[in-house]
């Protein structure tokens, strides 16, 4: 693919914003095994929330040669097999929070399979298990893979703990998490620490080097996106006797949009980052949306949609459409593609110019799950820490701008969905009385 030639005062801004990513790429083959002893080289990490992802995060910042699987919860394909090498040395888990005991135990039974062995008394559960794990001094690395409706305290108060932080995405739930995220990650700023969050395509080789080429002018100008994430049913948990509504809730919280954001931001997130990044900003509103509870309508399923279809508006008049679907036996598609003037492009690895043209990724293609722990880790051993609390918040708000469009069947500008004061969920957490709250009707929900 021919470099375009002069290149416009947004393009050159961008080039510098991917080659600071391409730079923190680069880092990440820093060594990351050191001599015994070496104190200030250690990782020492601290897992908060320890379902699928908080413990598939914990083997891949590890390092590990093979996979955790927790069916119930969709994360990894593969059994943590006895003996697993681990490839960092110097990277340890030395604590466990999470709300629920179980949880623990099986957490700490697969880190033992690999030889990371957490000792009983740093294991803690609760609702405030995750503010032992920030009290204890050693640890300099958090992994945040609770629910999305804590990950902005959670994140918040690591930061304001002087932790690093991985977290899972997406970032929140509602406009005020978004906002403590953005404010967290000034906050990591001010005090040097990095965040990176659970949007892997952003670590992975081939999305970075085609996105650069977007970003200098490879298909000109942007004019048209789009983005998907249709595929099938995901993990559900069955209500079991004695169990009160919110911890039902809590272990099925998928199906709960203020624990979960609904699907269209917990899982089409990645799709929606892809939007941002190739465009170089977030939507100012989103124009249409529309959405529904078709297929998965029992009381197992919560209260949340089973498919979603939003318009945005980006600046520059740039047109971006979104699909989000969670039903068996369609048509599946997880794609994401970028319209310009001069071509198109998938922006995982490949670009096609007017008059045939083409270009593909033919690079690496390391695991990104463990490369966006790689990149952090090696950046914060750099001393020059990433920080992508920003992208991530604003891809999370973005989905739910586009949830609360489809919700209320109206359009929604993001300057008064970001300014939201609407909080989800209970005032208080404890086990008790939470009704599942009433599925959202287009023309009678309000946007927030």
């Amino acid at each position: 693919m021919r470099e375009p030639g002069k290149k416009s005062d947004r393009r050159g801004f961008l080039k510098q914003t991917t080659l600071g990513l391409a730079g923190v790429a680069a880092a990440a083959h820093v060594p990351l095994v050191h001599a015994a002893g070496d104190d200030d080289r250690q990782i020492k990490i601290g897992v908060i929330g320890c379902g699928g992802r908080g413990t598939g995060a914990a083997f891949d910042a590890l390092g590990a040669a093979t996979k955790v699987i927790y069916p119930s919860e969709g994360y990894h394909t593969e059994d943590a097999a006895e003996g697993s090498r681990i490839e960092h040395k110097n990277i340890q888990v030395v604590a466990l929070a999470d709300l629920f005991p179980d949880r623990l135990v099986r957490c700490r039974g697969e880190l033992e399979k690999i030889g990371a062995k957490v000792a009983p008394d740093r294991c803690f559960h609760g609702f405030d298990a995750y503010q032992k794990v920030l009290a204890i001094p050693e640890i300099n690395y958090v992994i945040l893979a609770t629910p999305p409706h804590f990950r902005p305290a959670h994140l918040h108060a690591a930061i304001a703990a002087g932790k690093n932080a991985f977290i899972e995405k997406p970032a929140a739930v509602d406009a005020p998490g978004v906002r403590m995220v953005i404010a967290a990650g000034e906050l990591a700023a001010e005090k040097k620490l990095g965040i990176a969050a659970g949007t892997q395509r952003r670590h992975q080789k081939g999305y970075q080097e085609t996105i650069r080429r977007i970003h200098d002018g490879a298909i000109g100008e942007v004019v048209y996106a789009k983005c998907y994430w249709n595929g099938g049913q995901i993990w559900v948990i069955d209500r079991e006797p004695g169990m009160s509504d919110l911890e039902w809730q809590f272990r099925n919280w998928n199906y709960f949009t203020w624990l979960s954001g609904d699907h269209y931001v917990e899982q089409h997130v990645h799709n929606l980052d892809i939007m941002n990044w190739a465009i170089g900003a977030h939507p100012v509103r989103a124009v249409s949306g529309l959405g529904g509870r078709q297929v998965r309508v029992g009381e197992r399923h919560g209260h949340v949609y089973d498919h979603f279809a939003v318009e945005f508006e980006y600046p520059n008049g740039v047109t971006v459409f979104s699909q989000a679907r969670q039903i068996n036996g369609c048509q599946n598609i997880v794609a994401e593609a970028v319209i310009g003037s001069r071509g198109t492009s998938n922006c995982s690895d490949r670009i096609e110019v007017k008059g045939g043209e083409k270009w593909r990724y033919r690079g690496p293609t390391p695991n990104p799950y463990q490369q966006e722990h790689q990149d952090l880790i090696a950046s914060i051993l750099e001393g020059k820490p990433i920080n992508e609390a920003k992208a991530i918040a604003e891809s999370t708000m973005t989905g739910v701008l586009g949830r609360e469009a489809a919700y209320s069947g109206q359009a929604v500008a993001w300057a008064d969905a970001i300014a939201s004061e609407r909080r989800l969920g209970p005032a208080e957490y404890a086990f008790g009385t939470y009704p599942t709250p009433p599925v959202a009707m287009p023309g009678e929900y309000r946007a927030g």
